[in-house]
């Protein structure tokens, strides 16, 4: 899987152009470090953190003599990696290891890939030895709810539902509760999608968390805002609104088998200090990979 994402971001350093700018062999001058900044930018880095990725790789080029694009792509690789690396839990597999039961709940706007996301988590929890139930808190859909259910089937994990219209933090809490009479060690909640400029919409999260906090002492908690990789940098707006209101553990980028872009994760760890857990490479249960900042770099700047 690791090398289905390498292979992907080859494809992603090449649509930005940095192959042939970091691969070519004319001089290093100011032109260069502006074609180097606008393609970071192209590729959905963003202005703030694209400056300051040109900014720590010029003092990096002087303190290392570099002489060659090579030189210079080879250090922003380190830099990459760092960057991403210096955020903590960056890469790491969701909290469900040990005794504690846990709780995931998977947040974000619509058509993100939530639900899918879910189920594949749940399968990854399921393979690790863990008896995770898939928690249909969207119910504002009823074809999301459905859809939940035939995926649970497929994969032989049980699903928590009710009609739709139900209250979403009421099924929450009877997933709760069915968990701590023995039913299950880990929850894996999908919520309906909002758009973070949804206020009211925004607070039922809030309500929905506000219920986990109370009734799950002691368990091992995850709130995870699920990012399309193609939405550009109002990836980062949703983020940022998230977080602010959920205190989130972490983001999980789907679509990355689509994009020709998505640079937006460096700038949501940079100014957000949130790490990317996992990445989704395609519709099928076993598409979703841990991060691996190594393989990010390497594969970007092959």
């Amino acid at each position: 899987m690791l090398q289905r994402f390498r292979e992907k971001l080859q494809t992603v350093g090449s649509k930005w152009g940095l192959d042939n700018l970091l691969g070519g062999s004319e001089q290093i001058d100011e032109e260069f470090w502006e074609d180097l900044e606008s393609l970071l930018i192209r590729g959905d880095v963003g202005l703030e953190t694209s400056e300051k990725i040109i900014e720590k790789l010029k003092e990096e080029s002087r303190r290392k003599k570099a002489r060659s694009r090579e030189d210079i792509k080879s250090a922003l690789k380190d830099i990459l990696k760092t960057h991403l690396e210096s955020v903590e839990g960056m890469g790491e597999p969701v909290a469900c290891d040990g005794a504690a039961p846990c709780i995931i709940l998977l947040v974000g706007v619509n058509g993100s890939g939530k639900t899918t996301t879910a189920a594949k988590i749940a399968r990854n929890l399921s393979l690790g030895g863990k008896r995770p139930i898939l928690v249909a808190a969207d119910t504002f859909r009823s074809a999301a709810i459905d859809q939940l259910k035939q995926l649970g089937n497929s994969l032989g994990i049980d699903v928590l539902a009710r009609e739709p219209g139900s209250d979403p933090a009421a099924v929450v809490f009877d997933a709760i509760r069915s968990a701590k009479a023995g039913n299950a060690d880990c929850l894996v909640v999908d919520t309906a999608g909002r758009l973070h400029t949804k206020k009211n919409l925004m607070e039922e999260l809030r309500k929905i968390s506000k219920i986990v906090d109370r009734e799950c002492d002691g368990w091992k908690k995850e709130t995870l805002l699920v990012l399309d990789a193609v939405s550009g940098q109002n990836a980062f707006a949703q983020a940022s609104v998230f977080h602010e209101i959920l205190n989130l553990t972490g983001v999980i980028v789907t679509k990355y088998d689509n994009t020709a872009k998505g640079g937006i994760l460096l700038a949501v760890a940079a100014k957000l200090q949130l790490p990317v857990r996992y990445v989704g490479l395609g519709e099928r249960a076993e598409d979703l990979t841990g991060f691996s900042p190594t393989e990010f770099a390497e594969g970007l700047l092959q």
